[in-house]
């Protein structure tokens, strides 16, 4: 499978079958002009604008924006309710948690997650090879607690996401406060918006962390 940075919070996951997956498609408010983008399947972790532009995404996609379990084009997705915020939806409503089953890889996207890492959730998430979790704070898990939710899920590959970028105007924090989470050794630059997974990569004997380059403008 690949998985496709296109910025933000949104990635394109790609089944060998050339099925597909487009994660919160973003609008250009935040800085950043989501690029040309086509696929079978939009999901929506929450209903604000650097998340859910949906009509940006061509090809006629299924949209996936509730709970429950699908299966679309070979894919099968699972998306879990949890919290925006720390209060339980007080703040800023509810999230929603997608998982993936793409060429017998488990790969778990934690939309705008703000609530802590709570032994119920992990179990609810189950396991996970790739995860893929916000780190610049301010409107979702911070730094530190991203860690922690890398910690108890134990992937064996996570790759940071929503944390500003170049370009992004919004008030988040750069990923290298979650990157110092982590021994050196561990942490890999793509040098690339794109990496190819296969479950023969995995040896469970540590987590890789992934830092995919924000994609070329046109």
């Amino acid at each position: 499978m690949k998985i496709q940075w296109l910025g933000h919070s949104c990635f394109r996951l790609e089944e060998s079958t050339d099925s597909s997956v487009v994660t919160d498609p973003y609008r250009s408010y935040i800085g950043i002009e989501l690029p040309k983008v086509q696929s079978d399947v939009v999901t929506v972790s929450h209903d604000h604008d650097d998340h859910n532009f949906v009509e940006g995404v061509s090809g006629n996609p299924v949209v996936l924006s509730e709970t429950g379990s699908f299966d679309v084009k070979g894919i099968h997705i699972s998306a879990i309710g949890s919290s925006h915020d720390e209060v339980d939806g007080a703040k800023r409503g509810g999230n929603l948690i997608f998982k993936f089953r793409i060429d017998g890889v488990d790969v778990c996207h934690m939309g705008d997650i703000g609530q802590e890492c709570t032994p119920d959730l992990a179990e609810a998430i189950g396991p996970v090879n790739v995860l893929l979790i916000p780190v610049g704070g301010n409107y979702t898990v911070d730094a530190e607690q991203a860690k922690e939710y890398v910690d108890r899920l134990m992937p064996d590959i996570v790759i940071p996401m929503h944390y500003k970028t170049r370009g992004v105007e919004l008030d988040i924090d750069k990923v290298d406060g979650f990157l110092r989470q982590f021994d050196d050794e561990v942490v890999e630059y793509a040098e690339s918006d794109t990496i190819e997974i296969s479950r023969a990569q995995f040896d469970g004997e540590y987590t890789r962390v992934v830092v995919l380059e924000l994609p070329e403008e046109e």
